[in-house]
């Protein structure tokens, strides 16, 4: 498969937004803020903008919480001015700027206070991937930063943030929506008139079911945004046409499992239909293996030996089975060379990733260790072996995974980043994977 190299794209000085997109809980947020550190640190002034409340990205930048504000992250070893900004999407306060722009004072804050308004705000579906759509357009019209990363929102599914602008069109199109706004374009008592006369069967049932005070609440709310939603579908679809820009370039982000490569798979597909641009897929978390040439089954049939007491000396040609008493006129020949803790009883070809362990008690003679200490050995070694085998069938499933995906999209360009022991915490970590996310993965 082609190898994904972002260094590239973040030099290119025509990328102006980088959108990293995919499903839940497969790294989209680590990877946008190792993609802002690593583009600062190449000279590019940038804002990272994260939909994921969680506050490990403020926190693996050093700052105590992100907000809706964009924040200058300290420590960016950048040159030719590099900076790096990083901000968390609130969609309540976006909402709000949006209203306080568009609307005269009075009529703003007549919508500010309204309470259908105020939950519309904080919880309406899809609120939040538009709300996305709307502060990268505002970000991007500032024109302060000339690299601009989306961390698109932790959705059931990723498609929702392109989906967002229609969604939100569809509902203000809505039947429903032009009813409740008909009496405000009529105006005066004869709006009035033809809500009493017009409405009167649905708002009677309607107030049934949610309420005379709520359903009152929606009308005056429909009233007071009725000359902002044009705006609304105005700069969702600049935005989506500026996601279409050969400016932008989006990162699938996924994980080698079959869910996450599957949504994967099926983002590619969007995208292409959508006429956006990709750059390629990022597979995170890929497991991987110091002795890979030490297969599962081979290890496995190893430690069954230890456990049974017995070795193949490959080294003689011979079977040496431990744990039989040698007669007198048969010496033994087990030695310390012929111990199950030696690395040729462990793996004809390779060692695993634990064997200096094991090989520790060769610097000793049998008379020093004592007899008691080989059992132990035996099962510190036979334990190992099976950690190997279980890490080779994760890595041989992977493979498979990732087989899939390539045969169905072998033009997408692919990079993989190697699992990491624990969770990215500062800035050395961030650094750590924008190397992994611009350097060939080693394979052998």
């Amino acid at each position: 498969m082609p190898f994904l190299d972002v260094d590239p794209i973040l030099d290119d000085r025509g990328t102006r937004i980088i959108v990293c997109c995919g499903a839940g809980g497969v790294g989209k947020t680590t990877t946008a803020a190792a993609l802002g550190v690593r583009a600062a640190e190449r000279g590019r002034r940038v804002v990272v903008l994260t939909i994921d409340p969680a506050r490990r990205l403020a926190q693996s930048m050093g700052i105590d919480a992100l907000d809706n504000t964009p924040r200058k992250v300290d420590g960016i070893k950048g040159s030719d001015g590099g900076e790096l900004h990083a901000m968390m999407l609130d969609m309540k306060r976006t909402f709000d700027e949006i209203v306080e722009a568009h609307a005269e004072p009075a009529r703003a804050r007549a919508i500010l206070e309204n309470p259908f308004y105020k939950s519309l705000s904080a919880g309406f579906a899809g609120t939040q991937e538009y709300m996305a759509m709307e502060k990268l357009g505002q970000l991007r019209a500032r024109d302060e930063w000339d690299l601009i990363v989306v961390d698109t929102p932790p959705s059931r599914s990723a498609l929702d943030f392109l989906d967002a602008p229609k969604r939100l069109g569809s509902f203000l199109d809505g039947k429903f929506i032009k009813l409740l706004m008909a009496p405000a374009k009529v105006g005066g008592r004869a709006g009035m008139k033809f809500l009493n006369v017009g409405m009167s069967m649905m708002t009677g049932t309607l107030g049934k079911l949610l309420g005379g005070q709520f359903l009152g609440d929606v009308q005056t709310f429909v009233a007071a945004m009725d000359t902002m939603f044009g705006g609304f579908r105005t700069r969702a679809d600049a935005t989506y046409r500026l996601l279409q820009a050969p400016g932008t370039a989006f990162l699938v982000v996924a994980a080698p499992e079959r869910d996450a490569l599957r949504e994967a798979a099926y983002f590619v597909e969007r995208l292409a239909a959508e006429g956006m641009p990709l750059a390629g897929l990022v597979l995170n978390r890929v497991h991987g293996s110091g002795a890979a040439r030490l297969s599962a089954e081979r290890a496995r049939a190893a430690a069954e030996n230890l456990d049974e007491g017995r070795m193949v000396d490959q080294g003689a040609g011979k079977t040496v089975v431990r744990g039989v008493q040698a007669t007198p006129s048969e010496p033994s020949h087990a030695t310390a060379a012929d111990s199950p803790a030696h690395p040729s009883a462990a793996r004809p070809s390779a060692a695993p990733e634990a064997a200096p362990t094991a090989d520790a008690p060769e610097e000793q003679s049998s008379t020093e260790t004592g007899s008691e200490a080989d059992p132990d050995i035996a099962r510190l070694t036979a334990g190992l072996l099976r950690l190997h085998a279980e890490r080779m069938r994760v890595l041989a499933r992977e493979q498979r995974t990732r087989d899939r995906f390539t045969a169905l999209h072998p033009e997408v360009a692919v990079t993989e980043v190697a699992a990491l022991p624990g969770d990215v915490h500062d800035l050395a970590g961030l650094r750590a994977i924008g190397e992994r996310l611009s350097s060939p993965r080693d394979r052998s």
